[in-house]
């Protein structure tokens, strides 16, 4: 049987903040207004519909605003992301200038959420400025934000989050707290963000952009989410500034967020090195950007100059999921694209915005192995394996191998859809690669856009971008059986 109590609770919370999430439909307005579009009619009517049903359906749920369990946590992050993807299609939907069916539509919408940055717009450079916007407000929204926004507002609903905050912040250290209270932390990691958002801005903005491309690239690359107000994204711009400035942002925002707060905090950058995960993901991604600008060298794609800039933005954009691309991209030497599409499943650090397995998982796997082959050679040796000066317990490293496991798994069956809908192999793994990791760059028949996907195949990758942000393993929980019983 259902358990009404945890249905009740979710759709409060959800209507609730779904009241507050529809003002975030006015910015786009004002953009809109600013250049003189017509296309601000969709974002009025959102923004009216979703604030009346979300204002009146949190009032009338008010009566189940009851504490917060464990297992609630799941449920309400599920309904959560599907009732916000819903609405931050409705725009999409309405407006008459895209013409995007129901499909592409939700599809545009969830990838910006989701931080993935796969477009179905048939053109971008024709789309109105409001809706450009729009898509790197999505990202941004999406990135560290809605979630943790949520947490932040939680108190004021009067349930408390810590649950949620760990369901959504997965990790070896997820337990872990930066201040005591957790409105605190969400606040905390929100500056943090905003404030490398700004930074990012700049940056773009000295490196030649006008403030309108300045402010979309910007928040959309602290985000790792890769939508661009172009349809060729940083290619349209020839400028290896620019993309020197997107690859370094994008690496810092491949960190986790939290270790940006304590450093500051305690005023000192050794913490920063001093983190395992960290320096793992530094040595990683550095080799795949040696290797990406020495292949475009070798291969006489580039001269040594656009190889190394080339190089390290594409490498940096992919390994983190970003997903902004630039000189060409993917019609590059195989060996190049095939290392960056599996680079695409790394991502950055536990915390950040990245999608991926995470480089914290990656590094325990590996000093799993390590173990096994020690313990092989000595049978008799007792080595407690550690990730930095912590050890790690069982239950974590059955958690990191049953996720790799069913996200490999997944990753699969993903793929095996897109076949049964008409794709050929290598367009199926490389849009399942960008979907399901969350970064944005298509292969083969999706290497320069989304749309000559079929609507199925796009439902198909909208589950896909759902999954790869949530992780799977909450709307694994979710859809058992087990879980609605009492």
């Amino acid at each position: 049987m259902l358990r009404t109590r945890q249905l009740m609770l979710g759709l409060h919370l959800s209507l609730t903040l779904m009241f507050f999430y529809s003002f975030s439909m006015l910015p786009p307005v004002f953009i809109g207004l600013f250049f003189h579009e017509q296309a601000i009619w969709p974002f009025l009517q959102t923004f009216a519909a979703v604030a009346l049903v979300g204002g009146i359906g949190s009032q009338a749920t008010r009566q189940h605003r009851v504490g917060l369990k464990h297992r609630d946590g799941f449920w309400v992050l599920v309904l959560f992301w599907c009732l916000f993807s819903a609405v931050s299609a409705l725009p999409f939907l309405l407006s008459h200038e895209l013409h995007l069916n129901v499909a592409s539509a939700f599809f545009e919408a969830i990838s910006g959420i989701t931080t993935t940055g796969a477009s179905a717009l048939k053109d971008v450079d024709a789309a109105p400025k409001a809706f450009l916007y729009y898509r790197a407000q999505l990202n941004f929204c999406g990135g560290l934000g809605i979630i943790i926004l949520a947490v932040a507002l939680l108190p004021i609903i009067g349930t408390g989050g810590a649950k949620l905050y760990q369901t959504e912040a997965p990790g070896a250290a997820k337990d872990e707290k930066i201040t005591p209270r957790l409105a605190d932390t969400a606040r905390s990691l929100w500056t943090v963000y905003a404030g490398l958002g700004l930074l990012c801005c700049l940056a773009y903005w000295l490196a030649g952009m006008n403030w309108f491309d300045a402010l979309c690239h910007g928040i959309a690359t602290v985000s790792l989410g890769g939508f661009s107000t172009y349809g060729d994204s940083l290619a349209h711009f020839h400028s290896l500034a620019i993309e020197l400035v997107a690859g370094g942002f994008s690496l810092l925002a491949a960190v986790n967020f939290a270790l940006y707060f304590l450093a500051l905090r305690r005023r000192s950058l050794g913490l920063l090195w001093r983190n395992a995960e960290l320096r793992g993901f530094v040595g990683l991604v550095g080799c795949v950007i040696l290797f990406t600008c020495f292949w475009l060298w070798q291969a006489g794609q580039f001269g040594w100059q656009e190889a190394l800039v080339h190089g390290f933005f594409q490498a940096a954009s992919m390994m983190t999921d970003n997903g902004l691309g630039a000189a060409g991209y993917p019609d590059w030497p195989m060996p190049t694209v095939l290392v960056l599409v599996l680079a695409s499943f790394f991502g950055g650090c536990v915390g950040s915005t990245c999608g991926g397995l995470k480089i914290m998982r990656l590094l325990i796997l590996y000093r799993q192995l390590r173990q096994q082959i020690l313990e092989a050679i000595h049978p008799y040796a007792v080595a407690p394996l550690k990730v930095g000066d912590k050890k790690a317990a069982g239950d974590i490293l059955q958690s990191v191998s049953a996720f790799v496991f069913v996200y490999l798994a997944c990753t699969l069956l993903f793929i095996w859809g897109l076949s049964l809908t008409g794709l050929d192999l290598l367009s199926a793994i490389g849009t399942t690669a960008a979907c399901i990791n969350n970064m944005g760059i298509g292969y083969g028949v999706t290497g320069a856009g989304f749309d000559p996907l079929s609507d199925t195949a796009k439902w198909l990758m909208n589950l896909a971008m759902l999954f790869g942000r949530l992780e799977i393993l909450p709307i694994l929980i979710v859809i058992s059986p087990r879980y609605w019983r009492y």
